[in-house]
């Protein structure tokens, strides 16, 4: 069973990924394989800041 990554793990497996996309040594199959990975990564670390983002809102919200 894969649990989802923190947003530490996903943000730095992200640059691993980029890292190799850059290097530039990588077959057409892998690559797919890579920006798909990359992509859910993105949408991962997005919804983390975005709910994150909301809960420091709400706890500056109540704090007024």
């Amino acid at each position: 069973m894969n649990k989802e990554p923190n947003y530490t793990e996903a943000f730095e497996e992200l640059q691993e990924i980029v890292s190799e996309i850059e290097g530039g040594d990588i077959s057409v199959d892998v690559l797919s394989e890579k920006v798909k990975r990359a992509a859910l990564l993105i949408r991962i670390c997005k919804s983390k800041l975005t709910s994150t983002e909301e809960e420091v809102s709400r706890i500056l919200k109540e704090l007024e």
